[in-house]
């Protein structure tokens, strides 16, 4: 009997293996490899023309006490970052509560509503909000027809900034739908009890909204910070694509990816991608740790 168990157990761990067996291939060939390779390369110095020769920590040494560039593309993607998650989140939670009144054809909308999320990464999308942003687009066109004489948006470095946060702004498509099954979660006899207590808009939003909420808060948010760190495109096709102009552009991914693919410096390259590893890892456990004070679940009124 103890026998036909073990071999039993056998048989259906192979076959768990076999049907895990695609994914551990893919971690294992498309994740965890190039982690380890690029993690050696940026212990190395390598040109993408010649062998890659050991040179220890000195990628790091040169980043931290040298790199000018290096700090100014962190502290534009820390603004980024700071300006571009917060105003996409409460606008689509703003578009959820609109959304979540039992309008007519509310499939339509937020279809409608999430198209940008699935565009607003592409090239194409950026080209066209170059376009719209230009000196001579379609915003100063219509600042123009109220009498304003609109900035050139995408050739002044105070203004650029704000051009990528606006299309960041508009792709709140995702966050939006994620908002709206949290906000079909919260039991609507709450919101009848507050009315009959006298509680305004304002008390239901504070009060009942937004704390049943913080889960679906917390998730948006760790997701929004860790794919903002990750902006690329915008600032390549929005920019002129060397940071320009006076690296108003000049983000953190764009920097790694001149680095690496312009200057041909991959080793210089892979160290940048690990210090970005360890910040988007030291952000994200940061929001882990301070959601106990703010994240609420269920009857657990002091979080997590």
């Amino acid at each position: 009997m103890g026998t036909s168990r073990k071999s039993l157990a056998r048989d259906q761990n192979r076959t768990a293996y076999l049907f895990l067996l695609p994914w551990l291939l893919g971690f294992f060939l498309l994740t965890a490899g190039p982690m380890a390779g690029s993690l050696y390369l940026s212990l190395t110095k390598y040109t993408l023309l010649s062998p890659p020769t050991w040179i220890g920590v000195e990628n790091y040494a040169r980043i931290f006490a040298e790199d000018d560039t290096f700090r100014g593309s962190l502290w534009l993607t820390f603004k980024y970052v700071f300006l571009s998650v917060p105003l996409k989140l409460a606008f689509a939670l703003m578009i959820a509560m609109v959304l979540n009144k039992g309008l007519r054809a509310i499939g339509l909308y937020r279809t409608v509503y999430y198209i940008p999320s699935l565009l607003g990464g592409s090239v194409a999308i950026a080209i066209v909000w170059r376009q719209i942003f230009d000196g001579t687009g379609a915003v100063n066109r219509a600042l123009a027809w109220l009498g304003i004489e609109g900035p050139s948006w995408i050739a002044h470095p105070d203004y650029i900034i704000h051009t990528i946060v606006t299309l960041s702004v508009w792709q709140f498509g995702s966050a939006m739908v994620i908002f709206l099954a949290g906000l079909k979660q919260i039991p609507s006899d709450l919101y009848e009890a507050a009315q009959v207590d006298g509680a305004n808009g304002w008390r239901r939003f504070s009060r009942i909204t937004l704390p049943m909420l913080t889960p679906v808060i917390f998730f948006n948010l760790v997701m929004g910070v860790i794919n903002s760190f990750q902006a690329f495109t915008p600032a390549f096709v929005i920019g002129d694509g060397r940071g320009g102009p006076l690296d108003a552009t000049m983000f953190y991914t764009l920097y790694l990816y001149l680095k690496g693919f312009s200057f041909f410096e991959m080793g210089y390259a892979s160290a940048l991608a690990w210090i970005m590893l360890l910040i988007i890892g030291l952000l994200t456990a940061v929001i882990f740790v301070t959601s106990k004070y703010w994240v609420f679940y269920g009857d657990n009124k002091e979080g997590r």
